[in-house]
C-alpha cells in the first residue's frame, strides 16, 4: 500500500514535551506507509518467545535489553514496535537521543493485528501476537 507523504503526515502525531526527547507516534497505517514509502525499518524489540509467535513480515527483530543505538544508520528511519507500545517507546527514546529519527508504534503489534495486518512466524505461516 503506497501512502502519499500528506496521509503519512496525517497518521503521525507528535508526542512529550521539550523537557524530554520528542518521539513521534505512528499508528499501523502510518507506519505502513512509512516502511513502504520511506523505506524505514520496522524494529521488534519484543522477546525471543513473541518474536517466535509472530512478528510483522520485513520487521528486523533486536530485543529491547540488546538494542544498541550506535549500529542504527542515522540516514534510516525506524519504526519500533513491541507488543503495546510501551518497550518500543523506550527504543524510540534511545534510538531518538543517538540522532535516529525514529516513530513508536502505537498500540503495538497488537494494533497492527487489529489492524488487519500480516503477522507472521519466521517459516512464513500465520503467526499470533503474545
Amino acid at each position: 500500500m503506497q501512502m502519499s507523504e500528506a496521509d503519512i503526515e496525517s497518521a503521525i502525531r507528535m508526542k512529550g514535551k521539550a523537557r524530554q526527547m520528542d518521539v513521534l507516534e505512528v499508528d499501523p497505517t502510518g507506519a505502513t506507509g512509512l516502511v513502504d514509502g520511506s523505506g524505514a525499518i520496522l524494529l521488534d524489540v519484543r522477546e525471543d518467545n513473541e518474536w517466535s509467535a509472530g512478528h510483522a513480515p520485513g520487521a528486523v527483530h533486536v530485543r529491547l535489553v540488546d538494542l544498541d543505538p550506535r549500529s542504527f544508520n542515522t540516514t534510516s528511519p525506524v519504526v519500533a514496535v513491541c507488543r503495546s507500545g510501551n518497550r518500543s517507546g523506550s527504543a524510540a527514546k534511545k534510538l531518538a537521543a543517538a540522532g535516529v529519527t525514529v516513530y513508536n508504534l502505537v498500540g503495538g503489534m497488537k494494533a497492527w493485528r487489529e489492524a488487519g495486518r500480516p503477522v507472521i512466524r519466521d517459516d512464513g505461516s500465520a503467526g499470533t501476537v503474545v
